[in-house]
């Protein structure tokens, strides 16, 4: 009998345990299930999972629950990053998928799309998790996440669970983490930016290079816009910027017309692709 510890439901880490202890399973023992090329479930060991699998190019191996009286359901966020849409399941993971989308070292974003199945090496008992996100990095880097909605450490089956996700994935040179919701001035400024995140907004009006050229002493945002161009046509691209990593700001206070403004200095290194839709 398999008992499924999955959980339905941010970059720095909570901590995996409210306290005591875990007997932790040995990486080799560990299996991953995960949806196939012909969407039927494959089973195979997780070492050799990681490094075969591109789990960023899958579907959900379990679907998101749908609880009755929650306002929030499952949903979809369309990626800057790929280009195609993610699968949410809370207001938690929602935000931490943009957090995700706007960091420029990530390359890939998937949901839910492995499960990992291990025996306790305590009990016996046979138990699984779904971690509810994965990214990839340029250099190869993995992550693989969950989105817990407040800061308070695990507890229960969530516990124990993140601290056998975190050694079975140190050990192939993945990380798990259980993120860390931002500050809300933070949400609420990454929320906005989100919403000039499509690569339509980067040269609207032919204004990139004066959107940019304008910011190239720090200044306040409006300004910046206004000797960009004509401001409600400067104002997306000045977004989009801020988005993609090209303008640099303190977004830990509420972003408005005298937010200062900067280029940021490693605008031209790295850049990630943009993708139209």
């Amino acid at each position: 009998m398999i008992i499924d510890s999955s959980q339905g439901g941010a970059q720095v880490g909570l901590p995996a345990v409210a306290g005591g202890d875990c007997r932790v399973p040995e990486p080799g023992s560990v299996e991953a299930e995960f949806v196939g090329v012909d969407g039927t479930l494959v089973q195979r060991s997780w070492c050799e999972a990681a490094v075969a699998v591109r789990f960023e190019q899958l579907a959900p191996v379990a679907a998101f629950p749908v609880v009755p009286g929650r306002r929030w359901g499952p949903g979809w966020w369309w990626s800057a990053t790929t280009g195609r849409h993610v699968m949410h399941g809370s207001q938690a993971m929602c935000m931490q998928l943009m957090v995700l989308d706007r960091d420029r070292h990530v390359v890939g974003l998937s949901a839910r799309p492995v499960r990992l199945i291990w025996r306790d090496p305590g009990s016996g008992r046979v138990l699984t998790w779904v971690p509810q996100l994965f990214a990839r990095y340029a250099d190869g880097r993995a992550l693989l996440a969950d989105c817990p909605a407040t800061c308070a450490p695990a507890a229960g089956r969530a516990a124990r669970a993140a601290v056998v996700l975190g050694a079975t994935c140190g050990a192939v040179g993945f990380t798990y983490q259980r993120l860390v919701p931002p500050d809300v001035v933070v949400a609420a400024n990454v929320r906005w930016l989100a919403g000039y995140r499509h690569a339509r907004h980067r040269d609207a009006g032919g204004l990139e290079h004066a959107v940019l050229e304008a910011f190239t002493e720090p200044r306040p945002l409006m300004a910046g816009a206004a000797a960009a161009g004509e401001v409600l046509a400067a104002l997306p691209v000045v977004y989009h910027a801020l988005w993609s990593g090209r303008l640099t700001a303190d977004l830990t206070r509420p972003l408005g017309e005298h937010t200062l403004v900067a280029l940021c200095p490693a605008a031209g290194d790295g850049e990630q692709e943009e993708h139209e839709s």
